[in-house]
């Protein structure tokens, strides 16, 4: 049987070997067998399961939803709606994310029209930043 090493994996995988001992930690892989000289020795399956978890980290999804995809994944006669469902709601907060990041960025683009130069004194993206201080006109003006 080919094993692979940690290192072998790593550059397979485009992962670093910090991430697999971690993945391995938290139980998304599991403890390899070790050679004789204490070395990891990862197997076939394991570069396929540790493909699957870098591609579903890829598209975003956490730990524990790619916890839940592996466990699926297992069951081969399973019914497919869970993943749907999990990935319909993955999906879901993405576009959230995305509309979020859109009215962030129609606010941040507001804030940087109504700049008309000048000063850092009269910066008005500065002025926008900055909290209203009592009895203050504006940043570093004294009332």
């Amino acid at each position: 049987m080919t094993h692979l090493t940690i290192g072998k994996l790593a550059r397979e995988t485009g992962t670093t070997v910090e991430t697999i001992r971690y993945y391995e930690q938290v139980g998304l892989i599991a403890a390899p067998a070790r050679t004789n000289g204490n070395y990891r020795a990862f197997r076939p399956a394991d570069l396929e399961r540790l493909r699957f978890i870098r591609r579903t980290r890829d598209l975003g999804f956490s730990l524990d939803e790619v916890r839940a995809l592996l466990d699926m994944a297992i069951e081969r006669d399973r019914d497919c709606g869970e993943v749907d469902e999990l990935a319909k709601r993955h999906l879901n907060a993405i576009d959230q994310k995305i509309a979020d990041l859109v009215a962030l960025r129609r606010d941040l683009a507001s804030v940087i029209a109504r700049c008309a130069g000048g000063t850092v004194a009269d910066c008005q993206i500065l002025q926008t930043f900055l909290p209203r201080l009592p009895g203050k006109s504006g940043p570093g003006t004294a009332s």
